[in-house]
């Protein structure tokens, strides 16, 4: 009875997913343009735009919520929802976080066709 106590635990330990680093404050995106701040909504993770550089002509408003659903799928690595501002879709969202640098991306067509941007933490 221990050992299949010992092999029950084992298969738990082995079925639950890897954690993600915490991606949680404000990230810089590389074109300078945008700082998104992410933080825990509910069960998983959202990212909404905190601020726009000034002059910089875009549909994307403060406050607007651009990443959201954007829960753990491996080690350092999120999936969910991310709108796009310049043409008001929503696509498939992934993060994968190394270090000081984040990379998002939104996929169209099932994943055959992905843009992606990196961001670098500012707080």
């Amino acid at each position: 009875m221990r050992s299949f106590k010992s092999a029950l635990a084992a298969v738990a330990l082995l079925a639950t997913p890897a954690l993600a680093d915490d991606v949680s404050g404000t990230w810089l995106r590389d074109t300078g343009a945008s700082h998104v701040r992410f933080a825990s909504c509910g069960s998983a993770v959202c990212g909404t735009i905190a601020w726009l550089k000034p002059g910089v002509e875009t549909p994307a408003k403060v406050g607007q919520k651009i990443f959201y659903d954007m829960k753990p799928n491996g080690a350092n690595a999120w999936s969910g929802s991310a709108f796009n501002p310049e043409d008001g879709k929503t696509y498939t969202g992934k993060m994968t976080l190394a270090g000081n640098t984040l990379t998002t991306s939104g996929c169209a067509l099932g994943g055959l066709i992905c843009k992606s941007t990196t961001w670098t933490k500012v707080k």
